[in-house]
């Protein structure tokens, strides 16, 4: 009777496993959104991960409060914006993927005076980011990555880590007037920004996090007899490596704002700003396409997605970050954003070697930090601008310091002279002021001329 009713079962079960397999996709939509969504910002260290949202406010923060005094940037809204660009993006990559602003049209917006309007500011942000759509739904930015050469994404790579940690050696060694993008004299030793303030600071990150990697202690090495000294100094490790270095210098930076001018507590204004569409002229499309656009296209190419993709790559193998998807959030983010005056953004490998170095490991370090700016900007708006103002410029010198260090440990990985060189050459061109795009087209062009070298030698 049990033989006879085996294989009845045995149909049965193929029939269920068959029906499993091809049930509509539908109904499993939202069980593989809930398992992507908590793959891509559940970590294990919140701790750390939160540390590691830090680690970009180097570049975001001097930048925001610059076009915020001397251009009347709504801030309220741009904290509102970009913390939603920190939530989205943290969700889809699973990556501490950062949201930076357009740097080059923020320093043209500065150095232009009354000439560079909010309107010229969005009408640049969202031309740039328009070429930057169509890019990537046209799956050319795909092509563009793979025919660039390594080396010369190095060098752009090298040259920005480079800028990034000579302009924090400015910010912690002279006084900055960020809406004219001036130093303006020598920084006091002493004093609740002063350089003391600053070397203690790098100090203690350079306790906590090392060079960056902890790599563990080998038992092969302890002597007979050591074993409870080697114990209590892996433990001391532990617990100094658990420290969010980051985010308590950060903290520190807060407290040192108020006590600074603990009138702010008093003319802080609670609310969210008032979110109004901006008006875009035609001569302001004109300006924003020639003037802010156009410099800072092959910047947005080449670091806010060529290099950052590679980088995001090298750091999380396991998670392919394309740079199509990339290329189109970063043209989604301004083509919705800056019609409502929120400041341009990209992404940014800087951002991300930053809150890499300081502990970030997946998709909950952007969208903790999108979090705390979405909260800010509903609470405080634009009067949050009175705090950052008086926030001590040293400690933002520090953060941004190892940002670009860690940005620049990318480029270690060249294997022969040649490859070296062609990454020198790029990076060298590109910090003497002439900028990306020439250190680009120099390093695109020696590494031409090296390959023929070759192929006429063979």
């Amino acid at each position: 009777m049990d033989s006879q009713h085996h294989p009845a079962t045995q149909v049965e079960t193929t029939q269920n496993s068959s029906e499993s397999i091809h049930r509509p996709p539908q109904s499993n939509v939202p069980a593989a959104i809930l398992h992507k969504l908590k793959t891509n910002l559940v970590s294990k260290s919140k701790w750390m991960e939160l540390n590691g949202a830090m680690g970009d406010l180097g570049t975001f923060i001097p930048i925001l409060l610059a076009l915020t005094l001397a251009k009347d940037l709504n801030l309220g809204v741009t904290l509102i914006f970009t913390g939603v660009y920190n939530i989205l993006t943290g969700a889809i990559y699973g990556v501490p993927m950062p949201v930076q602003p357009m740097k080059s049209i923020a320093a043209v917006a500065i150095a232009n005076g009354g000439d560079f309007g909010i309107s010229e500011i969005m009408a640049a942000g969202i031309c740039t980011s328009g070429v930057l759509f169509l890019l990537g739904i046209t799956s050319l930015m795909e092509y563009v990555y793979r025919i660039i050469p390594l080396p010369v994404v190095r060098g752009i790579q090298l040259s920005q880590g480079l800028s990034f940690a000579m302009t924090a050696v400015k910010y912690i060694e002279k006084v900055q007037n960020f809406p004219k993008s001036k130093s303006l004299g020598k920084r006091h030793w002493l004093g609740f920004d002063g350089l003391i303030l600053a070397l203690v600071c790098a100090g203690f990150i350079i306790i906590v996090n090392g060079a960056g990697e902890e790599t563990e202690e080998r038992d092969g090495d302890v002597v007979l007899g050591e074993e409870e000294r080697f114990s209590k100094r892996r433990k001391l490790r532990k617990i100094l490596t658990s420290l969010p270095s980051a985010f308590i210098i950060f903290l520190l930076g807060i407290i040192l704002a108020f006590i600074r001018w603990p009138k702010v507590v008093k003319v802080t204004k609670f609310g969210p700003s008032s979110i109004e569409l901006v008006k875009i002229s035609t001569h302001a499309w004109k300006d924003g396409f020639i003037k802010g656009a156009i410099p800072q296209l092959p910047l947005s190419i080449l670091n806010s997605v060529v290099a950052v993709c590679k980088l995001s790559n090298d750091l999380f193998p396991q998670k392919k970050v394309s740079t199509n998807s990339v290329s189109i959030t970063v043209g989604l983010m301004n083509l919705v954003g800056c019609w409502f005056g929120a400041m341009p953004c990209c992404h940014g490998a800087g951002g991300l070697a930053g809150q890499y170095k300081f502990g970030g490991r997946s998709g909950g370090c952007v969208a903790l930090l999108g979090v705390v700016k979405l909260v800010l900007g509903l609470i405080l708006g634009s009067s949050l601008v009175k705090v950052l103002d008086h926030f001590p410029v040293a400690i933002l010198g520090v953060l941004l310091l190892f940002a670009g260090i860690e940005l620049t440990m990318a480029s270690r990985d060249m294997n022969s002279k040649e490859e070296s060189f062609v990454m020198l050459l790029c990076a060298a061109v590109s910090l003497v002021g002439s900028g990306a795009p020439l250190g680009f087209i120099c390093g695109i062009a020696a590494h031409l001329i090296l390959k023929l070298r070759n192929f006429g030698e063979g």
